[in-house]
Formats: C-alpha cells, sequence, structure tokens
C-alpha cells in the first residue's frame, strides 16, 4: 500500500504557525467581568421610587453579578441539573434533591443581599424597591434561583393571616442566613419557604383541587392528602398549600421536618423536565398523613394565599425585564466588537433601529417594574391609593412584560447570529427562560381577566390607574390619543377583547412613566412606535425620525 509522505511536525514553531487556520479575528471577547448595574433607567428608578439609599450596595452588587466567578455559576447550575435521590441505599424513603455548588453559591449570595425576606424586616421606605432593583442586577447571573427566593418573600405576608404561626416562622422567613438541608426549622438561622397550589386536573383552576385536609384533634392542626402537580423547590423548609377542609378551600403551612425533627410526608415522586429554568428543581408532590398548620380561616385559602401570588407575579416582571436588560447587554457588547460588510455592527444603520428598539422595550420594562416596586413599597406602608394601582398594575405589567419577553430575547439572539444558538453563548438559555415567565402566576388569560375583575369589583383599582395616566396628560399627543382610546374601551370590556385592553393599559401606562421621566428621544420614540402605529411588526422598525443615538447612548454608556 502507498502512503503520503508526512513531514514531521516540528514542535519549535511558535504557537500560530503549526495552527495557522485556527487564528481567531473578528470575535468579541468575553463580556464578563462587567458591571450589571450599569443601567441609566434602574438608577434613576431606584431613586424615584425611594430606594436612592440602597444605590452603593446596588452597584457593589452589579459588579459581583456581571464577574466571571458569578457567571460560571449561573452557567453551572444549569449544566449540572438538580437531582432527585428518592431513597437512601437501605431503601428508606429520603425525598431529597441534589444541586450543583453552583446553585449553593447564587443562592448564598440572593439570600445574604437581602433578595428573599428580608424587606418585611426593613422599616426603610423603600426597602421592597431595593429587593426588585437587587433581583433586577443579581438576576444577570442566571433566573432558576430567583424561584425559591421569590416565594420566600411572597410567603410572608400571606402567613401573617395566621399570627401565631408567623412569630415563629417570620423572624427565619426574613433573616439572611441560607442554610441549604432538613432540619428542624426553628433550629436554622433561616428558612426558605413554597408554594404548592395548583393539581393535574385544574391547573390555574385551583378551587377544583380534590387534596383533602383533615381536622386532628389539636385546634389548627390537619393532616392532608393528595398530589400536587407544579411545586417548585422542593427542598424549601415549609411551603403554603391549598387544601379541601370541611369548611372549603384553604391554606396551610406544611413544613418538610416537623418540630420534633421527624420528618413530614412530602413525597417528591419525580422532578419536571421543563424547556427552562433547568437549574431550579420543580416537583410533584404527595401528600399522605402530612401534617399541616391551618392559615387564615378554613374556606378563605385563595383570599389568603393571593397575597402570596401578588408578590410573585411582581417577582415575574421583574425576571422578564431582567432578561430583557441581559440579553440586551450580550447583544450590545457582540455588535461593539463584532465587523461586517467592512463596519462593526454597531455603526451599521439598521443593526441600530434594532438595537434601539430593543433598548425601549428593556427601559419601557424596567421603569414599569420599579413604579410597581414602588406601589408595592408604599401599600405596605398604609398607602390606599398605592395598594388600589398596584392591584390592577401589577396584573396589567405581569400580562405585558413578561408576553414582550420571548420575542426581545430571541431578537437579542439573532444580534448574535450563529454565537447567539450555541449554549457557550448563554443566550439559548435566556431563550429558554423567557416564556416562563408569562405562564407561572398565572398564564396571560389569567391575568388579563383578573384586571377585568378588578374593575368590576374594586372601582378605586380603575381610578388608580387613571389618575397615574393623568400625571402625564397633555405631555404627548399621541398617549392623551391612547388614554381616550382606552377610557372608551372600557365602556364594552368583554372577555373576549380582555387582552387588547389589557394590552392597552400596559402600553398607555409605560409611555406616562417615559413620557414622565425618560428623555425626549426615549418617549418620544417609544409613543411614536407604541401608540402613533409608526412601527412595523418586529423589533428594529422604528420610524426614520426616531433618535436613535440618543437612544442607544442612555441604553448602552459609551455607544452614541
Amino acid at each position: 500500500m502507498t502512503t503520503l509522505a508526512q513531514e514531521p511536525y516540528d514542535d519549535s514553531a511558535g504557537p500560530h504557525e503549526g495552527y495557522a487556520t485556527h487564528d481567531v479575528t473578528n470575535q468579541p471577547p468575553s463580556l464578563a467581568p462587567y458591571d450589571a448595574s450599569d443601567d441609566t433607567a434602574l438608577l434613576e428608578g431606584l431613586r424615584r421610587e425611594g430606594a436612592g439609599w440602597a444605590e452603593e450596595d446596588l452597584r457593589r452588587l452589579g459588579g459581583r453579578a456581571g464577574s466571571a466567578e458569578a457567571q460560571e455559576w449561573g452557567d453551572l447550575a444549569n449544566r449540572h441539573e438538580p437531582v432527585l435521590r428518592t431513597h437512601d441505599r437501605f431503601g428508606n424513603r429520603v425525598d431529597e434533591v441534589e444541586y450543583h455548588p453552583s446553585w449553593h453559591h447564587l443562592m448564598r449570595v440572593a439570600v445574604g443581599e437581602g433578595l428573599a425576606g428580608a424587606p418585611w424586616a426593613d422599616d426603610r421606605p423603600g426597602a421592597h424597591v431595593a429587593r426588585t432593583a437587587g433581583g433586577l442586577v443579581w438576576g444577570h447571573t442566571e433566573a432558576g434561583h430567583g424561584c425559591p427566593t421569590s416565594m420566600t418573600y411572597a410567603a410572608v405576608p400571606a402567613l401573617r393571616a395566621q399570627p401565631e404561626l408567623a412569630k415563629v416562622y417570620e423572624p427565619l422567613l426574613t433573616g439572611r442566613e441560607y442554610e441549604p438541608g432538613l432540619r428542624t426549622p426553628t433550629e436554622k438561622r433561616g428558612l426558605l419557604a413554597g408554594m404548592g397550589m395548583t393539581e393535574k386536573q385544574g391547573g390555574s383552576d385551583v378551587r377544583t383541587n380534590t387534596t383533602a385536609a383533615t381536622p386532628t384533634a389539636e385546634p389548627g392542626v390537619y393532616t392532608l392528602r393528595g398530589h400536587k402537580w407544579f411545586t417548585s423547590a422542593p427542598m424549601c423548609d415549609v411551603f403554603l398549600v391549598l387544601a379541601q377542609a370541611p369548611g372549603g378551600l384553604s391554606c396551610f403551612l406544611v413544613p418538610r421536618v416537623l418540630p420534633d425533627g421527624s420528618r413530614n410526608t412530602f413525597r417528591v415522586q419525580r422532578l419536571k423536565d421543563k424547556l427552562g429554568n433547568r437549574s431550579n428543581a420543580s416537583s410533584e408532590p404527595e401528600f399522605d398523613g402530612t401534617v399541616a398548620w391551618l392559615v387564615g380561616p378554613e374556606g378563605q385559602g385563595v383570599k389568603t394565599i393571593i397575597e402570596m401570588v401578588n408578590c410573585t407575579r411582581l417577582d415575574c416582571v421583574t425576571g422578564s425585564a431582567t432578561l430583557m436588560r441581559k440579553t440586551l447587554v450580550e447583544a450590545g457588547h457582540h455588535v461593539r466588537h463584532r465587523s461586517a460588510f467592512g463596519a462593526r455592527l454597531i455603526d451599521q444603520p439598521l443593526m441600530r433601529n434594532v438595537l434601539a428598539d430593543l433598548a425601549l422595550e428593556s427601559e419601557a420594562a424596567t421603569t414599569l417594574t420599579l413604579r410597581l416596586a414602588g406601589a408595592a413599597d408604599r401599600a405596605v406602608r398604609g398607602d390606599a391609593g398605592e395598594a388600589a394601582f398596584r392591584r390592577i398594575a401589577t396584573a396589567v405589567g405581569k400580562y405585558w412584560v413578561t408576553k414582550r419577553g420571548p420575542a426581545f430575547t430571541a431578537e437579542a439572539l439573532e444580534c448574535l447570529g450563529g454565537n447567539g444558538y450555541v449554549e457557550e453563548s448563554g443566550m439559548p438559555r435566556h431563550y429558554r427562560e423567557a416564556p416562563l415567565l408569562s405562564i407561572w402566576e398565572g398564564s396571560g388569560n389569567v391575568n388579563a381577566l383578573d384586571v377585568l375583575r378588578a374593575l368590576g369589583r374594586s372601582p378605586a383599582a380603575g381610578h388608580a390607574l387613571f389618575g397615574e395616566l393623568a400625571l402625564a396628560r397633555g405631555a404627548d399627543a399621541r398617549l392623551d390619543t391612547a388614554v381616550a382610546r382606552l377610557e372608551s374601551g372600557l365602556t364594552e370590556a368583554s372577555e373576549t377583547g380582555a387582552r387588547r385592553l389589557v394590552e392597552l393599559m400596559a402600553l398607555t401606562l409605560q409611555a406616562s412613566l417615559l413620557v414622565r421621566h425618560a428623555p425626549p428621544a426615549v418617549a418620544d420614540a417609544f409613543c411614536a412606535s407604541r401608540l402613533g402605529g409608526d412601527w412595523g411588526h418586529a423589533f428594529g422598525t422604528l420610524p426614520a425620525g426616531a433618535d436613535l443615538g440618543g437612544i442607544l447612548a442612555r441604553a448602552l454608556p459609551g455607544e452614541s
């Protein structure tokens, strides 16, 4: 057999001489380290909504979130997914979920920085705003671990419906110590809380739940029997659960470990194989003689737990706004360092239109998120007007901002081209995450219909919304026209048209905030495109007169 002669490899050659085809050019450097808090709209909103005192801490957290170490934590926590261990090697039921160490690193920072229940123990005005801003920054690492911190935050106001339970658990739920592992709750320095509402036969229609709660001889103590369909973070210490008591659907506190140190019956049947949110375990737990404590009156389970849902809905808005900002930063970084057809991508007119359009959407989402956080903070402190505004505006924001997330992340991913389609870029993970936030805590239809209910049952909510819109009256004719159209549409509100109505509410609310608080370049382009109709059906279709340079200079410091 004849073989081709080969020259021996000379290992004395320089590093590139033997692999000339592998020279890397025209590729962007790594984004990390970067400052995740370097966001003008975020910092302005933080100050405006009463939490300017937290700016130094937020900037410090932004540097940590954008560090190479924290970014790697986010990647590893999703590459090495949680694993369910139902039994130990001797056959004993243990029902434990094992996480990669990176998950625990992320959780330790989040809890320590006050992103779980801490604001409920902080009397400073703006404490809840500071937490939301922290989520907008720390969320640049990854989204999954935001689930247990969100539920822990949200559990506190619901638990207050049973003061004797709140007295025991609230100091631990509001602490800043992350202690993983199942132990007697009162022997730990900090607790995490989860939520178990949905069941396989009903989903969002929780009134069809079949999990049964049977009273015991001890007042307020019940045993549960049933199967929950979607319970995230099963390694939390306590859960708020809905079940059918003799007096109707009721709310219960279920600890994983009982006060005497024994394991409560909480059989994790399987973990969900989800589209995204892979770092966070979502499970199907089974209750069978599970000990539970009543929270609130029997038959008032939805009313009791709705406070928890209102809080987690705000966190869904926060999560979507965070994904928008994170993917915008990634796209902006790429196009600054990538050239095609003789020019940097950032200098090409059509790419500038795309980025500016994304920047508008991101700023509108961030600004609305912080306004909702401000309303929540002031409502907690007794402001009835802000409570009414929060009631309707949170559902409006949950519907719209989370709906915009998937299209936004897809467009940001496309800015990176093929580079954005590979897992190493992180963009596929963000894209898979985006639809989740519209589904959890009530899908689009649930939230749109909730807005109609708020208008029908609480006239103060509608008045509060229009009072907010009135603050921008006369500042932009397109906004005034849209508000008039909204007022007219309320007279014909129907379930069939609920989405159109809520969409218009969201756009007018975002526009009113931008008109009042953003530079003219941002406000004018938003009103022209989103309200004036001078826009296409995809991002990158802003009108010819839009000040793209002004928008980009604000969204991506260093560009004009």
